[in-house]
C-alpha cells in the first residue's frame, strides 16, 4: 500500500508520488515572530514534523523548508513599542521559538529562510507580474495584484469571485482597482522606522505578506514542488494569493499537494492571539512535561480540530504512562523494523492513509499489551522503534514514570526497604500503612517477582 495524502486543492485523498523519485520537497508557512509561540502554532509545527518524519521513515530524502516572517505590521509595532530594532526583536523571538519547539522534539527544518533575506526575489516576482499585466501601481505608492486577471483565483478555497466580492467591505479601497486586490509592495510611511524600508523600482517600501512566501518557497525549492503546508486559517487568503502570485508569474503549478492542519480550540472557539484565549508553549510546559504535550498534539489526526484543556493533557499523560510502563518491564531490544510484521504493517497502513496517527497509536497500545503479557524484549523494541517515527517513547521509562514526585528518591527507597522488612516480619499491617502513606504523597508502588518499583501517581 502506498502513501495517500488529502489534497486541499482537489478535496480528496490522492496517491502520493514526488516529482523527483525518492526526494520530497515541502514548504510550510512558519511563524510571524513578534511574540512567544502558542499551542496553535505548536500544533501546526507538530503536524508537519510528523509528516516529514514519516516521509523519512518511508525512505524519502526530504528537503523541508519552514519560513520565518520577520517583517510585518505587528513586528514593526512591537519593535517601536519596545524601543528596539526589528532585528533585535526578531532574533530574540526566534531564539525563544527554537527553544520552545525544540523542547517538544520538533525537528528543525532543512532550511529556515527569513523573509528579510529574500526581498530581491520578491521584487523579481512583482516585476514579472507587472510585465504580465497582473500587478499595477496605485496612486498611494503601493503595488497591488489584479485578482480578476488571474483566471484560477479561488481554486484552493473553492470560492468564486462573486462570493468573495460579496464578503468584502468595499468602503475603503486603499488605492485598489477592486476590493479583492491585495498588496504586493507597501509604500513606506514617514512614521515607520528606517529598518522597515527597502529601496526598489517601486519606491521605498516593504513587501506584502503573501509575496514573501511565494519568493521563499520558489527560491529554496523551485517553481514547482511536492507539498505546501500550513494551518487551515491560511488556506484563504494567504495560500490562495500565493498561488495567484507564483503561478501568475511562472506559468506553472506552485505545489502538487496542499496540506492543511486543523485548529486548536478552547471552549469550541479557535485558539488565537486576537481572541485572547491562547496558551503559550512556555506556560503549558510549566505544568506539563514536553512529551505529554507532544503526545497530546500527535494523537489527534492532523486535519481534525483539537480541543485543548487540562483534562485532555492529564489523559495524554496517563496514556503515555501506560506505554512507558510496558517499556519499564523489560529492556527493549534494538530492532530494525520488519514492515511485514503484523503490528508494523498495521502501523504503516495507518500512517500511509493521510498520516493516520490515531490508528497508529492504537497499534502502539496493542504492542504495549503484548509486552505486558510476554515480557518480550523484541516486542518492546518494536514498540519503541515504531514510536520513534512519531517522536515519542524515546526517553528513559523509569525517569518518565517517576517524574513529578515531591519526595526525593532516597526517602522513597528507604520507605520501600522498611515495607520489605515489615513484610518479611509478616507485619502486613505496617507494610500496608507504608504503601498507603506513599500513595497519599503521590507515590504508587508496584510489586513484581524482581522487586518493588515506584511511579508518580499523577
Amino acid at each position: 500500500m502506498s502513501l495517500r495524502i488529502y489534497n486541499t486543492l482537489s478535496r480528496e485523498l490522492e496517491e502520493f508520488s514526488p516529482l523527483q523519485p525518492g526526494q520530497v520537497r515541502m514548504y510550510v508557512c512558519g511563524m510571524t515572530v513578534y511574540d512567544f509561540c502558542h499551542i496553535g502554532h505548536a500544533r501546526m509545527m507538530m503536524a508537519f514534523d510528523v509528516v516529514q518524519r514519516w516521509l523519512r521513515a518511508s525512505d524519502y530524502a526530504v528537503t523541508y523548508v519552514r519560513n520565518i516572517t520577520d517583517i510585518d505590521d505587528k513586528i514593526i509595532a512591537r519593535s517601536v513599542q519596545r524601543g528596539i530594532t526589528i532585528r533585535e526583536l526578531t532574533d530574540e523571538v526566534i531564539a525563544a521559538m527554537h527553544e520552545d519547539i525544540g523542547a517538544l522534539g520538533i525537528e528543525p527544518p532543512t532550511v529556515e529562510p527569513r523573509a528579510t533575506e529574500y526581498v530581491p526575489q520578491m521584487l523579481g516576482i512583482i516585476e514579472k507580474l507587472e510585465q504580465k499585466g497582473l500587478a499595477y501601481r496605485s496612486e498611494n505608492g503601493d503595488v497591488n495584484y489584479a485578482v480578476r486577471k488571474f483566471p484560477g483565483y479561488g481554486k484552493l478555497s473553492g470560492k468564486s469571485l462573486d462570493e468573495l466580492h460579496a464578503g468584502e467591505r468595499v468602503a475603503v479601497l486603499d488605492g485598489k482597482q477592486d476590493p479583492l486586490d491585495f498588496v504586493l509592495w507597501k509604500a513606506a510611511k514617514p512614521t515607520e522606522p528606517a529598518d522597515a524600508k527597502w529601496e526598489s523600482a517601486y519606491g521605498t517600501g516593504r513587501p506584502g505578506w503573501h509575496i514573501e512566501c511565494s519568493a521563499m518557497s520558489c527560491a529554496t525549492l523551485g517553481e514547482t514542488f511536492d507539498i505546501h503546508g500550513g494551518g487551515a486559517d491560511l488556506q484563504f487568503p494567504h495560500h490562495e494569493n500565493e498561488i495567484a502570485q507564483s503561478e501568475g508569474a511562472n506559468g506553472k503549478p506552485l505545489s502538487r499537494f496542499w496540506v492543511h492542519n486543523g485548529f486548536v480550540r478552547v471552549d469550541n472557539e479557535k485558539m488565537s492571539k486576537s481572541l485572547g484565549n491562547f496558551f503559550t508553549i512556555r506556560e503549558v510546559l510549566q505544568k506539563y512535561d514536553a512529551e505529554t504535550l507532544r503526545f497530546f498534539l500527535v494523537r489527534t489526526h492532523y486535519r481534525s480540530a483539537l480541543n485543548y484543556s487540562d483534562a485532555h493533557l492529564d489523559d495524554a499523560r496517563n496514556s503515555l504512562k501506560r506505554l512507558y510502563t510496558a517499556l519499564d518491564l523489560v529492556v527493549p531490544a534494538e530492532v530494525a523494523i520488519d514492515w511485514a510484521h503484523p503490528h508494523a504493517a498495521r502501523f504503516k497502513a495507518a500512517m500511509d492513509e493521510d498520516f493516520g496517527t490515531p490508528e497508529a497509536i492504537a497499534v502502539l497500545f496493542e504492542l504495549a499489551g503484548e509486552v505486558n503479557r510476554t515480557k518480550s524484549p523484541e516486542t518492546a523494541g518494536l514498540l519503541k522503534a515504531l514510536a520513534a517515527s512519531l517522536g515519542i517513547l524515546q526517553g528513559d521509562p523509569r525517569a518518565f514514570l517517576q517524574a513529578g514526585s515531591t519526595l526525593d528518591e532516597a526517602t522513597i527507597q528507604a520507605k520501600i526497604d522498611a515495607r520489605a522488612a515489615a513484610k518479611a516480619a509478616k507485619n502486613f499491617a505496617e507494610a500496608d500503612r507504608i504503601r498507603q502513606e506513599l500513595l497519599e504523597q503521590g507515590i504508587v508502588l508496584k510489586d513484581s517477582p524482581t522487586g518493588t518499583t515506584w511511579a508518580a501517581a499523577q
